[in-house]
């Protein structure tokens, strides 16, 4: 059985993204292709897909983790802050970012709230990464011959 843990991250995060693209549920917000990750970016994504590739490494993220919260993943994607003369900080992510990520990513069902605890991946969430995972081994092996 091959499981998300037997492929490159990349990979896995860039052919999800390609199945988001196919889900109705999963479409970026208006306001996404404005919008910074975080306090420590200067500018928004160049990637005009960038909201497809942070849902899948959301996903993988909270299958790898769960359960897990928004400030656990604000944490995740976070980064170093420049304060010109003064050192730099770790801050956190934006939260919105992460927030309508996941409650997207509820509404396809491919994860869902544990009470008081954070998020989980579904079944179906689970499926879809060994299947995603799966094809790209088949991919690479096809490839090699």
């Amino acid at each position: 059985m091959t499981t998300l843990r037997d492929v490159e991250p990349e990979k896995l995060i860039r052919a999800l993204s390609e199945e988001f693209k196919k889900m109705d549920e999963l479409k970026p917000p208006e306001w996404a292709k404005f919008a910074k990750t975080g306090r420590h970016k200067e500018m928004p994504p160049m990637e005009k897909d960038w909201w497809y590739v942070r849902l899948g490494a959301i996903l993988r993220a909270v299958s790898l983790n769960g359960p897990v919260g928004v400030q656990r993943l604000r944490s995740k994607y976070g980064g170093r802050k420049k304060f010109g003369q003064k050192p730099k900080r770790f801050v956190k992510a934006s939260g919105n970012i992460i927030r309508k990520a996941l409650q997207q990513l509820e509404n396809a069902g491919l994860v869902m709230k544990k009470e008081k605890k954070g998020r989980i991946v579904t079944k179906k969430g689970q499926s879809l990464l060994d299947k995603t995972a799966a094809n790209i081994i088949k991919g690479a092996k096809n490839e090699s011959k």
